[in-house]
């Protein structure tokens, strides 16, 4: 594992530990949701236990268990042990399920063309470009023909990137964190990587997926100071 995901791991695990389910919102991403309207949710319930959809990076699961409640074979992958075992009490307590893989998302364990969609809601940035390359290619491997990969990812229209000193691309998208005392996400001192929608777009079609959605979300932060943009992204497995 390289050095800048340990950290990674490193910091949700404290995090987690610190302030357990507080670290992260409780309800799913809204563009998720909007998603899985429009793709899944008119499956009739007694299908839906038939489709298998993996997020990575769930942590304490505030989506994942939407994903349960709606009915779908569901699994949450996240590098932090902590993580993923406050994901497996919120869902216990509401009287869901799901499997769970402890792992990075650059070696997903888990079979070729097992899922139908998988999900990624603002996750993957802590990878670099070179990590990236490779987890769009583990996409391409687990998802089953014509299957959804659903990413929230930053933008490179975001503040945070253009004005990001003091600190410094580790390459041409990758940040070594949010360093600008008044940024959006300040303090976040691990990799942070932000993508263009054309950048991300030919990722997925080096990986063998086709782009059918492609939009950015924004708002601003401090008073309108800082705006913050996410490419908002459906790619499809050829």
């Amino acid at each position: 594992m390289k050095e800048h995901i340990k950290q990674t791991q490193l910091f949700h695990e404290k995090d987690y530990e610190k302030q357990g389910l507080k670290a992260q919102r409780n309800y799913p991403n809204e563009e998720l949701c909007r998603f899985m309207g429009r793709h899944f949710f008119s499956k009739p319930r007694e299908e839906r236990s038939k489709i298998n959809i993996l997020e990575t990076g769930c942590g304490s699961g505030a989506n994942l268990w939407m994903i349960a409640y709606e009915g779908f074979n569901t699994t949450g992958l996240d590098i932090s042990e902590q993580g993923l075992k406050l994901c497996e009490e919120r869902l216990k307590s509401m009287g869901l399920e799901a499997q769970y893989l402890c792992a990075s998302m650059t070696d997903i364990p888990s079979d070729d063309q097992e899922f139908d969609a998988i999900i990624d809601v603002f996750s993957s940035h802590c990878l670099d470009l070179q990590d990236k390359e490779q987890y769009m290619n583990e996409i391409s491997r687990l998802l089953k023909k014509d299957g959804l990969f659903f990413s929230y990812h930053p933008s490179k229209n975001s503040k945070a990137f253009i004005d990001h000193a003091p600190a410094k691309l580790t390459d041409a998208s990758t940040l070594n964190g949010i360093l600008r005392e008044g940024s959006a996400f300040y303090r976040y001192e691990n990799s942070f990587a932000f993508l263009s929608p054309e950048e991300y777009s030919a990722l997925a079609q080096n990986a063998g997926l086709k782009t059918i959605y492609l939009e950015t979300v924004g708002r601003t932060y401090r008073n309108q100071d800082e705006y913050f943009e996410f490419v908002t992204a459906v790619f499809q497995k050829l």
